[in-house]
């Protein structure tokens, strides 16, 4: 049976739980005061892992809401995955040395590719490569910039040096609740032949359902946020939706 993994998202900008729609930081809506108390509920409903994004990070370059991050790691039992702002060894290290199960790389990989290879040989699966795609193409810098490179050749160049586990973002389909682009994630999980995440207008338990499919083929796994936040479903209603079609 093949391993499908939901992934509650906490979003944090000025230390607070947000969502952004399509990536844009003038479409806010705050859904918490504290980060460790949401990760406490969405652990308690029994998430084995909880994705976390540092949005003043992404957009400024460097860590900024990491003590969250790090309380998460340390005084809940769930695994924690972390992205936004991480653009050093030094940054990589202080995560992983503190409890944080998986570093998120994702404007460093076309920035600095160099470093990105650099970390995937240093640490292996505990590094996942976060693929933000507008029409295909990479974007950078907390969604801000567009690259010229295309999701799916990244991909492939990365997997040479390691890559084992992709989190792919349709920009389009963040924060809509339109559902999430499957034909996109599935094919970048046959291409690469390697764990891929997907990320990105999941609202429905139907939306998983659906994703789930693809499991044997490589999708490992959907993070949630907003569908979570506005009460479309919870973090057990989706854990045993996913475990109760499991083939």
């Amino acid at each position: 049976m093949s391993i499908f993994t939901v992934y509650p998202a906490i979003d944090m900008r000025g230390g607070k739980c947000v969502r952004l729609i399509q990536g844009d930081y003038d479409k806010e809506t705050v859904y918490g005061d504290s980060p460790f108390d949401m990760a406490s509920l969405f652990s308690n409903q029994g998430a084995s892992w909880i994705h976390m994004v540092d949005l003043d990070g992404a957009k400024v370059g460097k860590r900024v809401n990491d003590e969250y991050v790090l309380r998460v790691a340390k005084e809940l039992p769930s695994k924690v995955q972390i992205g936004g702002g991480i653009r050093t060894a030094e940054d990589v290290a202080y995560y992983l040395e503190n409890g944080v199960d998986r570093v998120i790389l994702g404007s460093a990989a076309i920035n600095n590719p160099e470093f990105v290879k650099e970390m995937l040989r240093t640490y292996g699966a505990k590094i996942a490569i976060g693929l933000d795609a507008k029409d295909g193409f990479v974007a950078t810098e907390g969604w801000l910039e567009t690259s010229s490179v295309k999701a799916t050749d990244l991909a492939l160049e990365l997997v040479q040096h390691g890559a084992e586990t992709f989190i792919f973002t349709d920009i389009a389909t963040d924060g809509m609740l339109s559902g999430p682009n499957v034909e996109a994630v599935a094919e970048l999980a046959r291409l690469t032949g390697k764990n891929v995440i997907a990320s990105g207008g999941v609202s429905s338990l139907g939306d998983l359902q659906t994703l789930k499919e693809f499991s044997t083929s490589g999708v490992g796994g959907a993070i949630v946020g907003k569908a979570l936040y506005t009460n479309q479903f919870t973090v057990a209603e989706a854990i045993q939706e996913v475990e109760n079609h499991a083939r």
